[in-house]
């Protein structure tokens, strides 16, 4: 009995883990969906500007979140269909780093609004 105890809660164990890379991946996918829609409105505001340059820097910058966003959304499902705890951590990961490139994007998006 004490054997299967054991082997239940090692189970368990791996099914939070894994829990945790689906929700981490999630979280940074929401965060990078937000900072596509920063940089978009970053954007439009340089476009009101009249200042073409600042508004196609801005512009620019704000599809590279938006794509980064879509790469985090994309890793985020990867990390909860993974099949393993390795590929669902690796997804957890890049979305991560997606979601990175998404605040970097949208930080350039509105220092070219500035501009």
């Amino acid at each position: 009995m004490t054997i299967n105890k054991a082997l239940l809660a090692l189970a368990m164990g791996v099914a939070l883990a894994a829990c945790s890379n689906s929700q981490q991946a999630a979280d940074s996918a929401t965060d990078a969906a937000a900072a596509a829609t920063d940089a978009q409105q970053a954007a439009d505001t340089a476009a009101a500007t009249g200042d073409a340059a600042a508004a196609d820097a801005a512009q620019a910058s704000a599809d590279a979140a938006a794509a980064a966003a879509d790469a985090a959304s994309t890793s985020a499902d990867a990390a909860a269909a993974a099949p393993t705890m390795g590929e669902a951590d690796n997804a957890a990961d890049a979305a991560d780093n997606a979601a990175d490139a998404a605040e970097q994007a949208k930080d350039a998006a509105q220092e070219a609004a500035k501009k």
